[in-house]
């Protein structure tokens, strides 16, 4: 086999951990899947292990959709050890374990650190899973060792906001009764006081 094959399945085994570590709410069946990445160009930088798809970047794996301007891939050792994502916005989407609809999430930059088992997304970011509901923020940093998700960075323009939607009854399950409203004072029938 040619060195550079070997160099780019290299790369693209880096980019399949890469993929392999993403949230826990990954569909699992997905691991198992080809990955596919389309760019209108890539460069493959053998000697410093970096690797740049540019221009339209798609990455499908199953159910997982990645989608940006450029990618880039950094790599030591045959192991990846960052990945940034960046577009206008970067896009995330994968169907969890379990669910009917696919989680989603974009933002200016998407940030993946292997080392850490980290991934951050950054620059007007929000993560949704169905229409309703919506997190967002302008940093969001998930811990995927102990899946955990930190939000904000602390100054008055980085604000989190999330939008949860009114409870809805399904045709098994009853609203709740509304409370009863306040009977009215009765009335004081020896009272002969006419005074406005």
């Amino acid at each position: 086999m040619h060195p550079v094959d070997i160099r780019l399945q290299h790369m693209l085994l880096g980019c399949a951990i890469w993929l392999l570590c993403l949230p826990a709410w990954a569909l699992t069946a997905d691991r198992n899947e080809p990955i596919n990445i389309e760019a209108d160009s890539a460069t493959l930088h053998d000697k410093n292990g970096t690797s740049t798809y540019r221009g339209n970047v798609h990455l499908r794996q199953g159910t997982l959709h990645l989608h940006g301007d450029t990618m880039t891939v950094d790599m030591r050792d045959n192991s990846i050890e960052k990945v940034v994502l960046t577009g206008n916005p970067a896009t995330y989407a994968q169907r969890p374990d379990n669910a009917d609809e696919d989680q989603h999430a974009e933002a200016g930059r998407i940030e993946y650190y292997a080392r850490d088992e980290r991934m951050i997304l950054l620059d007007n970011a929000h993560i949704w899973q169905s229409g309703d509901e919506k997190f967002s923020s302008d940093r969001f940093i998930f811990n995927l060792v102990d899946n955990t998700v930190s939000a904000g960075g602390g100054s008055d323009s980085d604000r989190v906001r999330i939008t949860l939607p009114p409870r809805k009854f399904g045709d098994t399950e009853t609203a709740p009764e509304p409370a009863p409203a306040p009977a009215p004072a009765p009335a004081d029938a020896t009272s002969t006081d006419t005074t406005p």
